[in-house]
This record gives structure tokens, sequence and C-alpha cells, in this order.
């Protein structure tokens, strides 16, 4: 394959570019944006499916994904752009502060039904010293809990920006085409005029 690297990157390497990217977090933002807005689906298609993957991004891993899926299928979302949101908005930077406030929340939420005396308060002193069983009650309740009214505002949230840059972006695309099948027919009207004057 043309311009392939001579040297393929190993798997430290390809993970240090998943967490900081070669071309700044800027270009990635650029690249995700043009991805995203040049996606051949209706406005409400892609912002549905953007708001599918920022939704789920707030659930632990091994839901996010499902969730997405099937947050997409129900509100009739784009599964490219659930995908490209749930990459986007739920990377190995932002888990720990997404998960750390569904957690949170979520305590709030069941404040009543959680034991007084119960783990250390630490997610992730939970997180590497009890099993899945164990888990359920303490962590993965309250997150699961915590995650749908944080995702839901967030969602709604890029739902609105998606829609709306969908919207300029194709707006803009259509007056670029106008203007340029405008200027393409007055470069060729005086060519008509000048052939019809000698005839």
């Amino acid at each position: 394959m043309l311009f392939r690297r001579r040297k393929p990157d190993g798997l430290l390497e390809r993970v240090r570019t998943y967490l900081w990217p070669r071309r700044s977090f800027s270009r990635s933002l650029q690249y995700f944006s043009k991805r995203i807005l040049r996606l051949k689906a209706t406005p409400h298609a892609v912002a549905a499916g953007v708001a599918a993957g920022v939704f789920a991004s707030f659930f632990p891993v091994g839901f996010h994904f499902a969730i997405a899926a099937i947050v997409c299928w129900l509100i009739a979302g784009n599964l490219v752009a659930a995908a490209l949101g749930a990459v986007f908005f739920g990377n190995p930077l932002t888990f720990p502060l997404l998960w750390g406030a569904s957690w949170e929340t979520g305590k709030l939420i069941l404040h009543e039904r959680l034991p007084k005396h119960g783990p250390p308060a630490q997610l992730g002193d939970m997180m590497h010293t009890l099993s899945f069983a164990k888990l359920w009650h303490p962590v993965l309740e309250p997150m699961l809990i915590g995650a749908v009214p944080l995702g839901l505002v967030f969602g709604l949230l890029f739902y609105g920006i998606t829609r709306w840059g969908m919207n300029a972006f194709r707006e803009q695309r259509r007056k670029r085409l106008a203007e340029r099948a405008r200027r393409h027919g007055q470069s060729s009207h005086p060519t008509g005029s000048i052939g019809s004057a000698a005839r």
C-alpha cells in the first residue's frame, strides 16, 4: 500500500498515540468533526447517533457500545456517528472523569440504599480489590443509575451542537455549489453571445 510506514507501530506506540495523538487534540477534534459532518445521513440521524455515543460513554466498559447501538436504533440515529461520538467523547483520558461523575451521581440518587459501613470510599481501590459480585452494589449499580441523567444531559447537548453544525455545514456547501454554478454560467455566457452575434 502506498504511503504505508516501513516499520509498523508496535503495541506500546499505538496505545501512546491513542492516549496522546501525534497531531495534538485540536487536529484530532478537527478530524472527528469532519468525519461526522461528511456522513451521508440526515442531520437528525447524525446528531442522534452522536448523542447515543455520548450517552453511552458514561456507562462502564462492556456496556457502552451495546447501549450506544440500542439507543441509536431507538432514536433512528446513524450507527457510524454513534461509534465516532463514543470514541471521541469516551476515551482513556475521559473515562475516569465520566465514570467518577456517574458513580458520584448514582451515590446521591441511591443515598438511602447504599451501605453506611461498606468498602473503602475510593473507586480505584474498589475496582482493584473487589470481585464482580462484590462490585455490583457499591460500584456498578450507582454507576449505571448515575450514568442515565448525566448521559441524557450531555447527549441532548451534543445532539443540539451536532445538528446545528450539520445544518450550517450543508447550507454553506449549498451556497458554495450555487456560487460555483453561477460563476460557471457567467463564464460560458459571453461565448454563447458572441457565437449568436456572429451568426
